[in-house]
């Protein structure tokens, strides 16, 4: 069961931060031969991702949209996100291949498209929810008098919070 936490909190992490958005526009969803390809592709990467301690990926959260799914992605490293993308013995790289070459059969059938976001700061709050976002993705850790107010909390320009 999912633990809801009731009280005010924040999270808390030391280092580099990416938040890294990667998503698809079905655009011919009476198609899914088109486009359930690249979206199966995506649990197999997150998959391969997770069970690699040394990957970079902190973790991750799935959403859906009217055109499609995105998946926000954290992660420690910039060079170990472009590392994973480029690696010929990774899941990526055969994935992007199979989807450019169904691509070039049906143009404009599905799209993906990725957001890559270097952080300086960053500022969270969570009350009555579950570990989630960057909380969930770092530690999560109670919200002290000195960090009440979301500004207090943005203040801070290396993305550490006083606990």
């Amino acid at each position: 069961m999912t633990t809801i936490e009731p009280a005010r909190s924040t999270h808390h992490h030391d280092g580099e931060l990416v938040v890294f958005l990667i998503g698809m526009t079905i655009n011919r969803p009476w198609r899914p031969d088109l486009w359930l390809p690249a979206f199966l592709a995506m649990p197999t990467m997150l998959r391969e991702l997770a069970e690699d301690a040394e990957s970079g990926l902190m973790g991750y959260r799935l959403t859906f949209g009217w055109r499609g799914p995105t998946v926000i992605q954290y992660w420690n490293s910039v060079d170990k996100l472009y590392a994973y993308a480029s690696d010929g013995n990774a899941k990526h790289r055969p994935a992007w291949a199979a989807f450019n070459r169904r691509a070039r059969k049906a143009p404009g059938a599905v799209g993906v498209w990725h957001e890559t976001y270097p952080v300086s700061r960053a500022e969270s709050v969570y009350v009555g929810t579950p570990a989630m976002g960057l909380a969930q993705a770092t530690a999560r850790v109670p919200v002290s008098q000195k960090l009440s107010r979301a500004r207090n909390r943005l203040s801070h320009s290396d993305n550490t919070h006083e606990h």
